[in-house]
C-alpha cells in the first residue's frame, strides 16, 4: 500500500506489533497497523478490528466528524468512555482506515514494538 499525503494527512502502514493495555488487560494486538500522522495530533495507530478483543468496548453514543477524514464512531470501556474510535465508512482518501479502531493513548499503554 502507498503512503497517503496530504498537507495535513500522512498514513503510513507498518508491520511492528502494536499492544493496547487497559491497567493489565490486552485489548489488543497485532502487527498489522496503519499509523496515522495528523499535524497538530499525536500519531494514532489504527488497528483492525479482528485484532481487538471488542468483548471488552462498547458503542458510544459520541459520534463526530472530521472534514478530513469522515464520521467516527466511539467505544467505550466500562469505566472510560470514548477510550477508541473507528471511521467505518471514512472519505475516499482515508479507506485504508475504514473499519480499523485508534485508541486514546492517554487513557490506555499502547506498546510498539
Amino acid at each position: 500500500m502507498a503512503n497517503y499525503t496530504t498537507p495535513r494527512i500522512n498514513l503510513h502502514p507498518h508491520t511492528r506489533r502494536v499492544q493496547i493495555y487497559h491497567r493489565d488487560t490486552l485489548l489488543a494486538d497485532t502487527c498489522d497497523v496503519i499509523e496515522l500522522r495528523e499535524k497538530d495530533y499525536p500519531h494514532r495507530q489504527y488497528i483492525p478490528k479482528a485484532d481487538v478483543d471488542m468483548s471488552k468496548l462498547t458503542i458510544s453514543t459520541t459520534v463526530t466528524h472530521c472534514p478530513f477524514k469522515g464520521d467516527s464512531t466511539y467505544y467505550s470501556l466500562p469505566d472510560i468512555a470514548d477510550v477508541a474510535w473507528s471511521y467505518e465508512q471514512p472519505i475516499d482518501e482515508m479507506q485504508a482506515i475504514a473499519g480499523r479502531l485508534a485508541f486514546d493513548a492517554d487513557q490506555v499503554k499502547e506498546k510498539v514494538e
